[in-house]
């Protein structure tokens, strides 16, 4: 991880809460590396958390004595163990569904008050409006379980929403992209829910938006926020992950061999499948430093991972010069949805933590072994 890269970051979402009056959330799905919260929780006003694991780390770790910030947290659906853990921790809980809501509200509100808190209540929305261009991370495609409809609130007044403790409404619709998709989303938030906004306090905008990325549009992203909040009355939450984390880690392997194969293989010591599983699952090729794409160097060959997956392969890649065992091949951009991600598939070893400290030096953060393999077994 890169400090000052991080702090680049806060700093443009820094701007956003100063010029919009949103209050920006770290998504906890996306980086959960609690020894930078203290850096963290200097700019951001919480976390948002997806389960009573993370509601209870974002608690823990994210709030100080000197900087009380606030967990919110969303699942698809909970179970009565997890309110009573989210309970006790959560200042906002959001609910996938009326049915959840009617059913697990009370429990909440309940588990809570013996502890002296009161968690507000919200309802995801789903405004069947599709930004995404990925299915799997398209949470309005076809036959998505995630937020309620229009059709499911017909028939629901405001006040009754008011009345099961809703004082927030959530939406989530976008991935890795620019203003203008929220601007089209939120017309058709208004169009299928503006009923319901003047009775909120709150609007959340959910994540995905890619607001450290060199070129977003900042001011369209303000206007769009300065006008929900002043047409509604409403206090704006965004709640980026990836945008906390750009380009501010990377991940370090080594060569171990090549084999020739149809191109020249380079077997590395990390693994797409075990340490950045989004390769596969997103699918994308992550850029490697001082790498071209398939023929723009002198050299090609195929990046791949020492898992038995046989489609544990990172990518194709242009060199200078041919890779060697032993050389170094470094990973860029990998700081979000890595570490949250990793696992220990094959036995094989978690990539060590480290910090590249603002004004020089590295400092290792955590170190894993054997142990950390064996104690996730039985």
């Amino acid at each position: 991880m890169d400090e000052d890269a991080l702090a680049a970051n806060l700093a443009v979402l820094d701007g956003v809460r100063q010029r919009s009056g949103a209050r920006i959330l770290l998504a906890l799905k996306a980086f959960a590396a609690f020894s930078v919260f203290p850096l963290l929780r200097r700019t951001l006003d919480g976390v948002c958390a997806s389960s009573p694991y993370e509601a209870r780390l974002g608690r823990e770790e994210f709030s100080a004595p000197d900087a009380v910030r606030e967990v919110h947290v969303f699942a698809a659906a909970y179970s009565e163990a997890d309110i009573r853990e989210i309970a006790v921790a959560a200042d906002h809980i959001v609910f996938n569904s009326l049915t959840q809501l009617k059913r697990l509200g009370p429990l909440a509100r309940s588990v809570a008050a013996k502890k002296g808190r009161t968690p507000e209540f919200g309802l995801r929305l789903n405004p069947e409006h599709s930004e995404g261009t990925i299915p799997l991370y398209d949470p309005c495609a076809p036959g998505s379980r995630l937020g309620v409809r229009q059709k499911d609130l017909r028939g629901v007044h405001p006040l009754r929403l008011r009345e099961l403790g809703v004082s927030g409404l959530h939406f989530h619709t976008l991935c890795e992209q620019d203003a203008a998709p929220l601007a089209r989303t939120l017309a058709a938030v208004e169009e299928k829910f503006g009923e319901y906004l003047p009775y909120m306090r709150m609007l959340n905008f959910g994540g995905g938006h890619h607001i450290t990325r060199p070129g977003y549009d900042v001011d369209l992203l303000c206007r769009c926020i300065g006008r929900i909040a002043a047409r509604y009355g409403l206090q704006v939450y965004l709640e980026p992950g990836e945008a906390v984390a750009l380009n501010a880690g990377t991940l370090r392997s080594t060569v171990l061999d090549i084999v020739h194969a149809d191109m020249p293989v380079a077997v590395l010591d990390s693994s797409a499948a075990a340490h950045m599983p989004d390769i596969l699952e997103m699918p994308y090729r992550p850029e490697a430093a001082g790498a071209g794409l398939p023929g723009e160097k002198a050299w090609t060959c195929r990046l791949a991972g020492k898992s038995c997956l046989a489609g544990d392969v990172m990518g194709e890649y242009s060199f200078d010069v041919p890779l060697q065992p032993g050389d170094t091949v470094v990973f860029l951009d990998m700081a979000h949805y890595t570490m949250v991600k990793t696992n220990t598939f094959n036995g094989l070893a978690l990539p060590g933590i480290a910090l590249a400290q603002s004004g020089g030096g590295i400092r290792t953060v955590r170190r894993f072994g054997y142990e950390d393999f064996k104690q996730r077994l039985s």
